[in-house]
């Protein structure tokens, strides 16, 4: 976890003065990152306000945890939003961003976000994909995730622990393979 999960937290409890302190450390370079590609000063509180809703929303809905600074996550969130908001503006599918100059994040931080993004990708597929398996697959899963080896399952379920063995194998392959043949599978990157 992050030091900067702090700020996830303000989000979701309505903390006015990390919120401040938020749109303080980082607004300016939403707003140099906007004024550069083509926005207005609006545009940038916009899109900033947009930023912020849609990581809690997502915090919201899934418990979300920073792995990454706060700042690289919200300038990927905006530049994301922007250039949505470019496309429709210009009726393309591809527009021409710039990114270069004025205002720097180490790469580092950029791939920690773009990490956090896709490991909470990752976590919705599967999340997903295990509530397609049958109800014996989640019972035998979900016990022998939360800790329970086993012998201990087979005995909570009343079967023995030869066929627990060997559904938990074919329950794990029947998932592997929802979540392989998901189109979000190749997106995600899944290493």
């Amino acid at each position: 976890m992050h030091a900067d999960n702090k700020y996830i937290q303000a989000l979701l409890q309505n903390d006015r003065t990390l919120l401040q302190e938020m749109y303080e450390k980082y607004f300016d370079k939403i707003k140099f990152l906007i004024l550069k590609n083509g926005g207005n000063e609006e545009d940038a509180a916009d899109i900033m306000q947009e930023g912020l809703v849609s990581i809690y929303n997502r915090a919201l809905a899934k418990e979300l945890i920073l792995t990454c600074p706060m700042e690289a996550f919200l300038y990927h969130v905006c530049k994301n939003k922007w250039i949505s908001e470019m496309r429709k503006r210009s009726h393309l599918q591809k527009v021409t961003f710039s990114d270069t100059a004025g205002y720097t994040i180490g790469q580092d931080s950029f791939e920690e976000a773009n990490d956090a993004l896709r490991q909470h990708g990752q976590k919705l597929l599967f999340e997903q994909k295990f509530t397609e398996l049958g109800k014996a697959c989640k019972e035998i899963l979900q016990l022998n995730w939360s800790g329970k080896g086993l012998d201990e399952v087979a005995g909570i379920l009343n079967l023995s622990y030869a066929y627990v063995r060997k559904k938990k194998s074919e329950c794990i392959g029947r998932l592997v393979i929802l979540v392989e043949q998901s189109p979000e599978f190749e997106n995600l990157k899944w290493r």
